[in-house]
């Protein structure tokens, strides 16, 4: 039976201005992190994970720039005669709440991308703001769509912005030299092709919950969200705990993220593997939000083509602060070479 797979990605990171390099810092444990123009409260300099542009760019036009290139290395692996008007993009940006938030998030950043790629894409496209878990959301849509043979599920978002990063040090969530309990912010922009397939880099489970004791939250924390996203993405894939070789998650620094990873997988894997990798790309491009998810799979098709993955079945997990959860399986099942 024909399923979703990942055909191609593109990344512009803090480590790299296109996939390749980005996945070659990433496997190396590479970061990039610097000093910025903002300070803390103690007056320090905060540290952060900067994307190098050509040009000083700011804002949405930051963003623009970055999200397009990532869409644009993902068209050049289509073949010329399919037009961009058969395919959908979906546009990930940042959930409406977070913090510091840029106006203009909206249908005409997705025209002003489509503008600047010179292209028109399925009039099914459209703007996602729900942080981490969009892109997993923007697959699971394309489940739904039978009649559309490819999508590009684009991520792009920005830690760095005053209000932002203020903000998130009030809550003690900054990584500073005052809190080690934090995150390095980042920024990205991140695409990957999507096209329906019998084999490739396979999306084979979808799963989704709800944690009440989100990471702001004062309830006692048992994973119970992450645990229903998990329980649901390895049941659509027809698989058992213990078929799982690879987990590649969300970790960004903070230590809730890493507790209910940890709370998940003592209810969920019980049974014992003796070799088990533990992937987070966070640690090379900082906190990204809603460029997290295609950034893993980027990861995942790279690593999968080049055969360093320790096993072919893959659990990716993503938390939202406000206690969305959402889980993939993918499967690698790759016969050929796409633009590794």
């Amino acid at each position: 039976m024909t399923g979703l797979a990942i055909l191609a990605s593109g990344m512009v990171t803090s480590v790299g201005l296109n996939a390749p390099a980005t996945c070659a810092a990433i496997r190396c444990g590479l970061d990039n992190n610097q000093e910025t123009r903002f300070m803390d409260q103690s007056g320090e300099w905060i540290s952060a994970a900067m994307v190098p542009l050509e040009q000083p760019w700011r804002g949405l036009a930051k963003l623009k720039h970055m999200v397009v290139s990532a869409i644009r290395e993902c068209l050049s692996a289509l073949d010329a005669d399919i037009p961009t008007t058969m395919i959908p993009l979906f546009l990930c940006v940042a959930e409406e709440n977070r913090p510091g938030r840029l106006q203009g998030l909206d249908a005409q950043f997705l025209n002003a991308v489509q503008d600047e790629l010179g292209v028109t894409f399925h009039p099914q496209s459209t703007i996602i703001a729900e942080g981490r878990i969009g892109p997993v959301q923007a697959i699971w849509q394309m489940t739904a769509q039978q009649q559309a043979g490819y999508c590009i599920v684009a991520g792009v978002d920005s830690f760095l912005i005053a209000s932002t990063l203020r903000a998130y040090e009030e809550r003690m969530r900054l990584l500073t030299e005052q809190n080690s309990n934090g995150f390095i912010p980042g920024e990205a922009g991140a695409a990957v092709l999507v096209g329906r397939r019998d084999s490739g880099l396979m999306v084979r489970g979808i799963g989704f919950g709800r944690e009440a004791a989100h990471i702001e939250s004062e309830e006692p924390l048992r994973s119970d969200g992450l645990v229903k996203a998990i329980n649901e993405a390895l049941a659509s894939a027809k698989l058992n705990n213990g078929d799982i070789d690879l987990k590649i998650f969300d970790a960004n620094g903070e230590q809730y993220i890493f507790k209910e990873a940890a709370l998940a997988k003592i209810r969920i894997f019980r049974e014992p593997k003796k070799e088990f990798d533990i992937w987070h790309p966070a640690e090379c491009t900082g906190e990204v939000g809603a460029a997290t998810v295609p950034i893993m799979l980027g990861v995942a098709l790279a690593a999968s083509i080049k055969k360093y993955t320790p096993g072919n079945r893959i659990l990716c997990h993503l938390s939202n602060d406000d206690g969305r959860r959402a889980a993939m399986v993918i499967c690698s099942e790759i016969t050929g070479v796409t633009n590794g």
